[in-house]
């Protein structure tokens, strides 16, 4: 059945695919596009590097609690409404953080651009699950993933020479405030809603709990949630103890230690991109399978060698790239088994997944830390346990018999050119 849709009723593929990666790929840069701007800004609003830390731990803490309260409200209201109020206050937000007097308002604004923009992200999950499965859905979440695997690399570089010009690091929320504009107008005009009122989940938080019950009941949306939650896992021990392990344990300069982190950022993206043709051939599942135990190997066996003593730069580098290809294999995977699972709940289960990734992520990230700056063993044993676990996690799908499509979903042509929403 026809999918209502303010726009017309033909809707190029392309466009909304485009539209897709555009909402999620905002919010990453609205991340770590402003780093390199901390130094001034702690100078210019008279605090220290802790205070305007806490401006990245209240965005961060926006966008975990955002995703919890706005996916579940697209499941009972529909897609478009919370996409077009949280991209339209994401922008509104981000401009008037580029005006904020004093890092208490920066910091308040920060966490309501980050509530907010979780819109852009967990709604555009859900808006995939309605309109697609299998294959064609994880082609669509490796694209996703493919985009957002670029924020990291190209945001410092972009928020350093913005800060260096007459901008500043107020020039740089005038940018990200333009990005989040585009974003709203992109969702204004070309994401149809895509859940149909007969689909959607009457009632208030009663009816919420719920719907959060079922998705965490389904054994296997838990299995390949957990799956993908600890593969992320996996990433953030990488970035939180890559500078430790490429400059003091390696030996690498600063430069050279940019330059190989952004290669494994270009190693998962142009997997994540390889795997997007891959689906076509080959079962999503036995893909999943694949990567997660590429990273369970690879991030094994560097364990293995910093324990004994014998880390060089090749293995290192070379290990870490091979778990990197790994990891480019399970996020759209895994995203796409999960969500195909609750198709009647995908907003909720698409906050469970962002949620919980980034729960896992916090709680992983400092404990690569603990053994100090000088050893690689922390960060290559919280790697391989993330990917154990994330391993152990498909146990759960074992056996589980598959989901089937809910009356009335849509399906999607992503491949043609142009097609209608049907």
């Amino acid at each position: 059945m026809p999918i209502p849709s303010t726009g017309p009723a033909q809707k190029p593929a392309a466009l909304l695919t485009a539209t897709l990666a555009l909402l999620s790929f905002v919010l990453p840069l609205a991340t770590d596009m402003y780093l390199p701007a901390f130094p001034t800004m702690a100078a210019e609003l008279d605090t220290d590097a802790s205070g305007v830390q806490l401006t990245l731990t209240s965005f961060l803490s926006g966008t975990a609690l955002g995703q919890l309260v706005l996916g579940p409200l697209s499941d009972r209201h529909g897609r478009r409404m919370p996409i077009l109020l949280g991209t339209a206050t994401c922008a509104a937000a981000t401009a008037l953080c580029a005006l904020a007097p004093h890092l208490g308002a920066l910091i308040v604004l920060r966490f309501i651009t980050g509530f907010s923009g979780a819109a852009g992200l967990v709604v555009a999950r859900a808006v995939i699950s309605d309109i697609a499965a299998g294959p064609v859905a994880a082609k669509l979440f490796g694209t996703l993933m493919a985009l957002g695997g670029i924020a990291p690399i190209v945001a410092p570089l972009a928020g350093g020479a913005l800060v260096n010009s007459a901008g500043g690091w107020r020039g740089v929320f005038w940018v990200l405030a333009v990005a989040s504009l585009l974003m709203f107008l992109a969702a204004l005009f070309f994401v149809p809603e895509s859940l149909p009122p007969q689909r959607r989940q009457p009632g208030g938080v009663s009816a919420t709990l719920r719907a959060a019950r079922s998705v965490l009941g389904d054994r296997g949306y838990l299995g390949h949630t957990l799956a993908f939650t600890f593969a992320s896992g996996a990433l953030f021990c990488y970035i939180s103890g890559s500078a430790f392990l490429l400059q003091n344990v390696l030996g690498l300069t600063v430069g050279e230690a940019s330059v190989a982190f952004s290669l494994g950022a270009v190693t998962a993206t142009l997997s994540t991109a390889v795997n997007t043709k891959l689906v076509g051939r080959y079962r999503p599942g036995l893909l999943l399978r694949i990567g997660l135990a590429m990273m369970l190997l690879a991030t094994s066996a560097a364990l293995l060698v910093t324990l004994m003593g014998q880390l060089t730069r090749v293995l290192g580098l070379g290990l870490t790239g091979i778990a990197f290809v790994g990891l480019g294999q399970v996020f759209g995977t895994a995203t796409a088994l999960a969500l195909e699972r609750v198709p009647h709940a995908a907003g909720t289960g698409s906050a469970v997944l962002g949620t919980l990734q980034s729960i896992v992520g916090a709680v992983a990230s400092p404990l690569v830390g603990l053994g100090g700056a000088h050893t690689a063993v922390p960060l290559f044993a919280g790697m391989a346990g993330c990917s154990l676990i994330a391993v152990l996690a498909l146990l759960l799908t074992r056996r589980d018999a598959q989901p089937s499509r809910s009356p009335g979903r849509p399906s999607y042509d992503l491949e043609a050119p142009t097609s209608a929403v049907t």
